[in-house]
C-alpha cells in the first residue's frame, strides 16, 4: 500500500500551467509558509504518451495522495479527457477535494466542472495563504462531513479570511 502524503493537483495544462508553476514557486520561497508534497514529483506523464500510459501514471500519483486540488480556470469545466477523469478518480478514492477558483471567487461558481455537482468539496480563491489553510484543515473537515453524511459544496466563512489577513 502506498504512503499517502502527496497532494494531487489537477488543472488545465494548456491554459492554467502558470498557476501550478506559481504554487511550486511558493513552495520554494523561504518567505512563505506555503508547502505541499507534489504528487507530480512521482513520475512524468507526457503529452506524447498513449492515453492509457498517462492514466496509469496519474493513478499512481493519486494512489500516493492524501488530497486532491483542482485549479479551476475559465476552460476547466470543458475538459473531458483527463481533468474530468482525474476528478472522478479522486471522488472514487474518497480524497478530500479542494477546488481553487483562479478567478478568486470564494464559492462554487459557474466555472465548476459538472462532475463535482453533488460531491463533497471545499471552494476557495487562488492564493498561498488560503490554499495552505485548506490543505491543513479541509482533510479533517472532509472526514467529519463524510461521517455525518453531509455531502455538499462548502466554502469558508468570512471570519477565516479575516483571521488569515485576506
Amino acid at each position: 500500500m502506498a504512503y499517502r502524503n502527496k497532494t494531487y493537483v489537477a488543472f488545465d495544462g494548456d491554459n492554467d500551467m502558470r498557476y501550478y508553476q506559481l504554487m511550486k514557486a511558493w513552495k520554494q520561497n523561504d518567505n512563505t509558509l506555503f508547502n505541499f508534497h507534489d504528487a507530480h514529483d512521482i513520475n512524468s506523464a507526457r503529452d506524447t504518451s498513449q492515453e492509457e500510459s498517462i492514466k496509469r501514471q496519474l493513478r499512481e500519483r493519486m494512489a500516493n495522495s492524501k488530497a486532491f486540488v483542482l485549479l479551476i480556470g475559465e476552460h476547466t469545466k470543458y475538459l473531458t479527457k483527463f481533468v474530468k477523469w482525474e476528478i472522478e478518480l479522486a471522488i472514487k478514492k474518497g480524497l478530500p477535494i479542494i477546488c481553487v477558483n483562479l478567478n478568486k471567487n470564494k464559492r462554487k461558481d459557474e466555472l465548476c466542472p459538472s462532475s463535482l455537482n453533488g460531491q463533497l468539496a471545499i471552494f476557495i480563491p487562488f492564493g498561498s495563504k488560503m490554499m495552505q489553510y485548506a490543505l491543513e484543515n479541509w482533510p479533517k473537515s472532509h472526514e467529519q462531513y463524510l461521517k455525518n453524511g453531509e455531502i455538499s459544496s462548502y466554502c469558508y466563512k468570512d471570519a477565516v479570511y479575516k483571521r488569515l489577513g485576506l
